[in-house]
């Protein structure tokens, strides 16, 4: 076993991102930290190390047991890191997803069907259409209307 490792192939192996990529971008945006200070995709962590992850809304920390660069499975991951996230932040994220949809970010694209039925039942609104037409259809022309073309063939 290692004493060390990268931190963005560790984010990748200990499953908290899903692709090495996503992992390294992140430590690039500066959504992966130590002690404050922001970590670069190269910098190597150890064993008792505490890594905080900002991932929207919350920052998740993990304290590293052990150091490893190739991916395992997910029942191994109680061995791999412990998660010493603050109550706090699960507080934060309970919030966020019974906001659901009052919390969507600007830009993010029109609401999904899921999103929609819950924003319908968190606010209480029903649909008042469900094919109960109340259209004034007016077949009947009207008297004041002039045919232009009526002019000309004269």
């Amino acid at each position: 076993m290692k004493d060390e490792a990268r931190v963005d192939k560790w984010l990748w192996a200990a499953r908290i991102f899903k692709t090495r990529t996503i992992a390294a971008a992140a430590c690039k945006k500066g959504q992966v930290c130590m002690k404050g200070a922001q970590l670069k995709p190269s910098r190597t962590v150890r064993v008792g190390d505490i890594i905080d992850v900002r991932k929207s809304p919350v920052t998740y920390s993990f304290r590293i047991l052990q150091a490893i660069e190739k991916r395992v499975g997910a029942k191994l991951l109680p061995e791999i890191f412990e998660n010493v996230t603050a109550p706090e932040q699960f507080e934060i994220l309970e919030m966020a997803k019974i906001s659901g949809f009052i919390g969507r970010a600007k830009g993010l694209g029109r609401p999904t069907k899921k999103d929609r039925r819950s924003l319908d039942s968190f606010t209480g609104d029903v649909p008042e259409f469900y094919g109960d037409f109340d259209f004034d259809f007016d077949d009947d022309t009207d008297d004041n209307f002039i045919d232009e073309t009526e002019e000309y063939d004269k």
